[in-house]
């Protein structure tokens, strides 16, 4: 509560045990969920799970908890509802159960953009992380639509501020070009209150949404089971032009 009011929000908090407990009747409620849940957590009792409706696409056998969070907020959307959550790089390559439901989620065509983010930008550990969004108004578009079989896929590692040793984050600019090549690919109307015109010049020629390497790749749902259906931005963004190295790696 206090941390919503020093940012001058309001909100609804209850106190429960998310995994076993519903308070807010959240199943098909919500337009968009946002949110940053523990990573890899074990020892959640999943025959207390076995019949909850919020995790329609079965419960993974690892005892981790990624894909019970990626599931419960997928149930909470609304038919047109969207989401966006930091998750453990592992959960995109996860074989097994949880493949198994990666893989459902896939062929809904609820994945819309999956985005890889460097190290340091936690406070309080350097690991990387992956962001995951889901769009349901995506599996209504008409068949005609490409996006409507794709996920954008984009490597956001290049693009960070060191704040500290061991602190990063994204300057203004920078998260409105990356929000941006996103806006491309939905054929919306970029925005450039922060700036961003000259980066998304120099990678997108006549503001038109095109694969680059090294930054971003529009998927289909063929190459995405060609890759084991695997939600790892690196399979297939590929890598970007580099600078010609000064010296000579053969000599």
């Amino acid at each position: 509560k206090m941390n919503l009011a020093v940012h001058g929000l309001s909100g609804d908090i209850r106190e429960a045990n998310t995994y076993y407990e519903d308070p807010h009747k959240a199943l098909g409620k919500f337009d968009f969920v946002m949110a940053n849940p523990p990573f890899n957590v074990s020892g959640v009792d999943k025959d207390r799970l076995k019949d909850d409706a919020r995790f329609p696409l079965g419960l993974p056998s690892t005892d981790n908890a990624n894909y019970l969070w990626i599931q419960l907020f997928h149930s909470a959307l609304n038919a047109t509802g969207r989401a966006g959550f930091v998750m453990a790089n592992s959960a995109g390559d996860a074989r097994g159960s949880e493949m198994e439901i990666r893989k459902k989620l896939i062929q809904r065509g609820s994945v819309d953009v999956i985005v890889s983010i460097g190290s340091n930008f936690f406070y309080t550990v350097t690991l990387p992380c992956t962001l995951w969004f889901f769009d349901k108004a995506k599996a209504q578009l008409p068949a005609s639509s490409l996006r409507k079989d794709q996920v954008l896929f984009l490597d956001a590692r290049p693009f960070f501020k060191q704040v500290t040793r061991s602190v990063r984050e994204f300057t203004p600019e920078q998260l409105e070009f990356l929000a941006n090549v996103v806006r491309l690919y939905r054929g919306e109307a970029p925005e450039f209150d922060a700036g961003s015109q000259a980066l998304l010049a120099e990678k997108f020629a006549g503001g038109v949404y095109a694969d680059v390497a090294g930054l971003c790749k529009a998927a289909s749902r063929a190459e995405i089971e060609a890759q084991g259906w695997s939600l790892n931005p690196g399979r297939y963004v590929g890598v970007g032009a580099r600078a010609a190295d000064e010296f000579d790696f053969a000599e």
